[in-house]
């Protein structure tokens, strides 16, 4: 038997010419997809931040500092649960006690650290009265930790930080006013402000927790339903907690499945962007890499996990916020699809004559025009809330560099974090790993 090199020659250029008439009206029609979809949502975005903004906010505008009026004063138990945070727990203890609230207590929970947070802890606990600490031998995960602070707190008012985030001396007054409010209120999520501005990563996350997070917050909010309160700062009713059965101990971001777990028993979420938390952020590659893995993964988690619930008509509230998740994820794959099979179209000769179609277009400059429009819109919201640090209109500038820095890593984040969910086994418990705080700042 001759082996005919122009035969499977001719067979594979066959082939690959019925490959590539295959797939090129369907990568159109994904390309399409991925140029209008972020552009869609950039508009429903801002659209419902700015009805938020609109109704709730442009009254207190520069209001942050001051304390809202309050019928009453309910006790407030502040639970900071913490792993390895010696050098950090002292500042954020410190600035708690400023608190401006005239009735609250602060439960520390040290998670099995290796370090000497316990050791501190312990001696803050000897000068201040306020301060409690439950001291957990092992890593049990912030879950854990959470929950085990929540059973022995007086009060049904829960504030929950991390051991690195410093609170506003108003924020509890502002979170607790959401629960005076509306008894069907179940928590109250806050707004992060980042701390370390010191490198290019640091400074476009400024921008990111604006233009990005709280702005998708606000319009989430404007539309009904929240996605996730911020694990860093939240307020929780302890009755509604109690209810859900508390946090789940094998969710690798707690904070979303706690989220979940409320609104689908039909308790509400409110964003309140008054109550102001400074927190670390990464500022590497690798520790940014590491934490969106994290955030992508605890997402899917949450969409496999509550899937069969959204079919309760008592649950269709979440159907839209569901569909957006999903889509999101869907969008980061196409994405990939769309990179691995580009090589197909640019060997054939069809498209070697139009690489001119690779040079700017009208919807390359539609979308950047509106991702800097989109900056724009929420750096004017929330520039009153950073008038000490001289605003975040300067950041403006840095923000840029997002699609180039953030696009890219938000997709292999997405696609990552999404297998590590669908291949994790159920119940497996979620323990504290060490995370990228950035520079400090000083």
């Amino acid at each position: 038997m001759t082996f005919n090199l122009q035969y499977w020659t001719d067979s594979f250029q066959s082939h690959w010419h019925t490959l590539v008439v295959w797939w090129t009206p369907i990568d159109a029609n994904i390309e399409g997809f991925i140029y209008y979809y972020p552009l869609f949502m950039a508009y429903v975005w801002m659209f419902g931040a700015l009805i938020f903004y609109f109704r709730f906010e442009w009254h207190n505008t520069g209001n942050a500092e001051h304390l809202p009026e309050l019928k009453e004063y309910p006790p407030v138990s502040i639970l900071i649960p913490c792993y390895n945070e010696a050098a950090n727990i002292r500042e954020t203890i410190d600035i708690l006690l400023n608190q401006k609230y005239p009735n609250y207590e602060i439960i520390a929970i040290n998670d099995g650290s290796k370090d000497n947070t316990l050791h501190i802890l312990q001696e803050l606990a000897n000068k201040h009265e306020k301060l409690r600490i439950v001291n957990l031998h092992t890593n049990q995960g912030k879950a854990m930790g959470l929950r085990a602070g929540a059973l022995i707190a007086n009060s049904e008012i829960l504030v929950c930080i991390d051991g690195d985030a410093l609170l506003a001396p108003e924020a509890c007054a502002w979170m607790v006013k959401h629960f005076l409010d509306n008894p069907k209120v179940g928590a109250v999520t806050g707004n992060p402000r980042i701390r370390n501005r010191s490198t290019l990563l640091g400074r476009i996350q400024v921008g990111e927790f604006s233009a990005i997070v709280g702005m998708i917050k606000r319009a989430q909010r404007s539309y009904g339903q929240i996605f996730t309160v911020s694990g860093v700062i939240a307020g929780f009713r302890k009755s509604a907690l109690h209810q859900v059965g508390y946090w789940s101990n094998d969710m690798v971001t707690e904070d979303i499945d706690i989220s979940w777990k409320l609104q689908l028993a039909g308790w509400s979420i409110y964003f309140e962007p008054n109550a102001l938390c400074w927190v670390l952020m990464p500022e590497t590659l690798e520790g940014l890499w590491k934490q969106r893995s994290r955030w992508a993964q605890g997402g899917t988690e949450v969409l496999l996990r509550y899937f069969n619930k959204l079919f309760r008509w008592s649950s269709r509230g979440m159907w839209l916020l569901y569909s957006e998740c999903f889509i999101s994820i869907i969008w980061a794959f196409l994405i990939l699809m769309h990179l691995l099979f580009a090589p197909f179209e640019l060997l054939t000769e069809s498209t070697l004559k139009s690489l001119h179609d690779l040079s700017p277009s009208w919807t390359s400059m539609l979308l950047s025009l509106t991702c800097l429009i989109q900056f724009g819109v929420s750096l004017f919201i929330d520039s009153h809330y950073e008038e000490k640090t001289g605003g975040v209109a300067k950041y403006y500038y840095w923000m840029v560099w997002y699609p180039i820095v953030y696009w890219l890593m938000n997709v292999g984040t997405t696609i990552f974090g999404s297998i590590k969910a669908v291949l994790k086994k159920r119940g497996q418990r979620a323990i504290w790993v060490t995370v990228d705080r950035g520079l400090r700042q000083k």
